[in-house]
């Protein structure tokens, strides 16, 4: 074969091969624009995917929440530092799955993070001031040891950690009903039951790090607690559908009833395993409570995303392609993400031990 030869046909061979990424990529974008993948009902499961990162967060981030707020009923130092080394190692991690929330819904479903959000603005710009505060409190109260610097920050770590959740839960209320005002009798009595819920979970958890005085002290405000959440929650969803037609019909539905009696059974069963002393018995039951309010709330939603503008799901999704992409991107990372946070949570599992500082 002569010279011109062999590279005439290492030419064509190279031509062949540089052509092989598009005759991949063909069949590949046919198929992600066909419809979702694997026929799934991917519209749906991104919106209730929605609700399990903001009760993921509510979770984790809440039982730093409920710890701050029962840094008030403390007055002994060696307490509070206790409380504080408790949740340093987690409370800035935790606040992850509330932006991973936001850019999801961003993501997925635009125009309800469009509308909702710019109907809210104002109670964002006051839920990140509150986390704001709740983030720099501790840092604060660590620099100085004088009664009035420590006494005032202590209170911002207070209000901060009480705000935070209040706050969010009458962004939720508000969403549930299609609220246009800020301020309503269903956001304020849903921002009550997420305090006090925070409360159960920061109790658990609290437990499960200390010793002592203070891990036998915090088990009387969880069970106290316990019951003022379901005493707020019967009186949201009474609100809720008082406020709206649609969330009336959707409360007596069959799935609701399900959760909301698994919301019952589970906030029972924590304060029994307090009582027992089986601590993680009781955290993990307060998570249940925690994810079966949050599925409740995706329950009486679905199938309207934002009940303010008439949104349903399937209208507020994203087009198929980027959302069959996203769904990829998901099934890849987030069981990514999920392995960190357990390996983290084992990393600082254990109780705090004296002299333990945050």
């Amino acid at each position: 074969m002569t010279d011109a030869a062999l590279f005439g046909a290492l030419a064509a061979h190279l031509t062949g091969l540089a052509a092989l990424p598009d005759a991949l990529a063909a069949p590949l974008a046919v198929s992600l624009s066909d419809g979702p993948l694997f026929g799934l009902p991917l519209a749906d499961l991104w919106f209730a995917l929605l609700f399990f990162l903001l009760g993921t967060f509510l979770f984790l981030d809440g039982f730093d929440f409920g710890a701050g707020a029962l840094f008030a009923t403390r007055e002994d130092d060696e307490q509070r530092e206790t409380i504080l080394a408790a949740i340093g190692p987690f409370w800035d991690g935790n606040e992850v799955w509330l932006v991973v929330f936001g850019g999801a819904t961003f993501a997925a479903f635009p125009p309800v993070y469009a509308n909702l959000f710019s109907r809210h603005y104002l109670l964002m710009f006051a839920i990140l001031a509150a986390l704001f505060l709740r983030g720099l409190a501790p840092e604060m109260y660590e620099q100085r040891h004088d009664d009035g610097w420590q006494r005032w920050w202590g209170r911002s770590f207070v209000v901060g950690s009480v705000a935070a959740p209040f706050l969010l839960g009458v962004f939720v209320g508000n969403w549930l009903v299609g609220a246009r005002s800020t301020v309503t009798l269903v956001g304020a009595v849903v921002g009550v039951a997420v305090v006090a819920l925070t409360v159960v979970t920061g109790a658990a958890f609290l437990r499960l790090k200390t010793r002592g005085a203070l891990r036998d002290d915090v088990r009387w405000y969880g069970e106290r607690a316990a019951a003022a959440y379901l005493v707020a929650v019967v009186a949201a969803l009474a609100a809720a559908a008082a406020a709206a037609p649609r969330v009336a019909a959707a409360v007596t539905a069959p799935v609701s009833v399900a959760l909301v009696a698994v919301s019952v059974a589970a906030t029972g069963g924590t304060v029994a395993a307090m009582r027992r002393d089986a601590d993680l018995v009781a955290f993990a039951a307060s998570g249940v409570v925690v994810y079966a309010l949050a599925a409740l709330v995706c329950a009486l939603l679905s199938p309207v995303a934002d009940p303010a503008t008439d949104l349903t799901v399937q209208e507020a999704v994203v087009s198929t392609i980027p959302l069959n992409l996203m769904s990829v991107a998901a099934a890849v990372l987030l069981p990514l993400v999920l392995t960190y946070f357990g390996v983290l949570y084992s990393a600082f599992s254990g109780p705090i031990e004296a002299g333990d500082a945050y």
